[in-house]
């Protein structure tokens, strides 16, 4: 299987707790993970490595051959990341990936999508909606709002997807993992981001930026290790075509609907921002 993004944020929680179960090609710009992102799991060092920019297809088509799936990771991965970068990565990366997919005969791409592709309902009714007694839910079947250049680059990959699997074959299974808010090892939780301002000096932890990203973070949080379970189930499926979900854990002030990958694919998160009532001690 190749991963693609695989030294990112999101690729090292798919390598630190599935990484064990999959036969993984890793294929990132660096050759290895960022330290700063403190990993909990090391590399192999018989791991199969690309080093390759997901925007140059001959350089990564040769990753494709043999491969049964692909995890399709790699991406400007920002909001405000200028449009140049999401050009580059988000849509050209994206149609390479599909691509060289499709000509190495690859049936299945779980392609990883964002949050952000609805993220005008999230701009329309904040901060309310990160309340405790907000009625509002947003299924796979709601139409997309995407809230940048970087989300509606996001809904381009969506639908491409869509496309590959409904027009050119062979790629029979594909699932767009909308993923809300993943965090590096040591923010794992969900005051993760207002911990790290802190820890970075941007505000104090009785400050309202503080409390504003609390509450947020009860929503969105996605634990690393419901993230990759959510990545596996997708791996596992046996039903084929094309089907979105959320990437969240199981957070009640959620406003992403999960029960549609549990009745799918089985998808069942281990965490829940209720669990959390302060940071770590």
């Amino acid at each position: 299987m190749l991963l693609t993004g695989a030294f990112g944020r999101v690729g090292t929680a798919v390598i630190e707790h599935i990484g064990s179960e999959h036969t993984f090609t890793y294929l990132d710009l660096d050759a290895k993970p960022d330290p700063a992102l403190e990993m909990d799991a090391e590399i192999d060092a018989e791991s199969d490595v690309v080093v390759a920019d997901v925007a140059d297809y001959e350089s990564i088509r040769p990753a494709f051959d043999g491969q049964d799936a692909v995890v399709h990771l790699a991406a400007a991965p920002r909001v405000d990341d200028p449009w140049a970068d999401v050009l580059e990565s988000n849509i050209i990366g994206t149609h390479n990936v599909y691509r060289a997919a499709h000509e190495a005969g690859v049936e299945r791409v779980i392609f990883a999508s964002t949050n952000h592709v609805m993220g005008m309902y999230e701009r329309e009714y904040e901060p309310e909606l990160y309340g405790d007694d907000v009625d509002f839910r947003l299924d796979h079947t709601d139409p997309v709002r995407p809230d940048s250049d970087y989300g509606c680059s996001k809904v381009f990959g969506e639908g491409l997807g869509r496309y590959y699997v409904e027009r050119e074959g062979p790629i029979d299974y594909l699932h767009a993992l909308r993923i809300c808010s993943v965090h590096p090892p040591a923010y794992d939780h969900p005051y993760g981001p207002a911990e790290r301002g802190v820890d970075e000096g941007q505000w104090e932890r009785d400050s309202e930026a503080y409390r504003r990203r609390v509450a947020r973070q009860n929503a969105m949080w996605h634990s690393r290790r419901d993230l990759a379970q959510l990545v596996d189930c997708c791996l596992r499926s046996t039903e084929p075509g094309y089907d979105t979900f959320y990437g969240v854990s199981d957070n009640s002030r959620r406003w992403f609907d999960i029960e549609h990958a549990r009745d799918a694919i089985g998808y069942e998160p281990l965490d829940s921002a209720d669990e959390w009532t302060g940071p770590p001690t």
